[in-house]
């Protein structure tokens, strides 16, 4: 006897409909791709052009998700001043940027220290502030962060450093002592974390394709350009406002111009307001009365 070979529920729907009739109600959800896929194409050339234009991004997030538990949360409030300046709305933003660091980067403990919850929510916090303007805040170029309890050998040029980035091996290296002072101690100019983190800002930058980076090049340049004027230099040779290390090359001097515009805003745009304006708008920072 012959069997017939049972058919799916699938295929028995099929057999009832014209082969139209499948196109017919396929149509309304092609349709929608295609359309959701031109609105996405025109929104990031408006996006694209709107950042150009306006020199700031049109939207720093699209989505925050992410949050810190109950004890990191308590980390931000107790010691880190720079949280408790921003509103709920940014606040919220910034919990999400640091969960998001110490989700995305590994921490090591070098020399027998133990990096603990506290040193990541602190050392990811600083490096979220400097990038708290920006769209593209989480540093492509930083894949592990090497905690050392003070000052460590560095086998790049045969010396003892506080700190130091290498963008060959996507690392940045801290000294933990030296870190805490910089962020304890918040107006003498002297910060560990904000200069390194500066560092990897301005290589990423560099070889970028984003609009942020080619804001930070844009402003990285005027600031360059103004640093010829004479009589700018003259005030900075006689006022000996920044520190003798600023003056190694340009990229320390926009480190050590990002640890003044954080822990000295009100004197740097008193004594060298263009300065200020041109570090500002490198960093679109338009947060706690900055």
């Amino acid at each position: 006897m012959n069997e017939t070979p049972a058919m799916d529920s699938f295929s028995f729907m099929l057999q009832f409909l014209a082969p139209e009739d499948n196109q017919n109600w396929l149509a309304p959800y092609a349709y929608g791709i295609v359309f959701l896929g031109i609105f996405l194409f025109l929104f990031r050339v408006f996006e694209h052009h709107y950042t150009l234009y306006f020199d700031k991004p049109l939207l720093r997030h699209y989505f925050v998700y992410r949050k810190l538990n109950t004890t990191q949360k308590s980390v931000l409030r107790s010691e880190f001043s720079f949280y408790n300046k921003l509103s709920k709305k940014h606040k919220r933003q910034f919990e999400h940027r640091v969960a998001t660091f110490i989700k995305t980067k590994h921490f090591i403990g070098r020399d027998g220290f133990h990096v603990d919850d506290i040193q990541k929510v602190l050392i990811s916090a600083v490096g979220c502030m400097l990038s708290f303007g920006r769209k593209n805040y989480n540093y492509g170029l930083i894949e592990s962060v090497l905690v050392y309890p003070g000052e460590f050998y560095s086998k790049a040029n045969d010396a003892y450093h506080k700190g130091e980035f290498n963008p060959k091996h996507k690392v940045l290296a801290l000294s933990w002592e030296d870190f805490e002072k910089g962020y304890e101690i918040t107006n003498d100019n002297l910060n560990l974390g904000i200069h390194e983190f500066m560092h990897a800002m301005q290589l990423e930058a560099m070889t970028g394709k984003d609009p942020d980076s080619a804001r930070f090049m844009k402003h990285f340049k005027n600031i360059l350009k103004r640093l010829t004027n004479q009589e700018l230099k003259d005030k900075l040779d006689n006022t000996r406002f920044f520190r003798a290390y600023a003056f190694t090359n340009q990229y320390e001097f926009m480190a050590v111009l990002a640890e003044y515009f954080f822990e000295s805003p009100t004197d740097l745009k008193q004594h060298f307001p263009e300065l200020y304006k041109f570090k500002k708008k490198m960093l679109n920072f338009n947060f706690a009365d900055y």
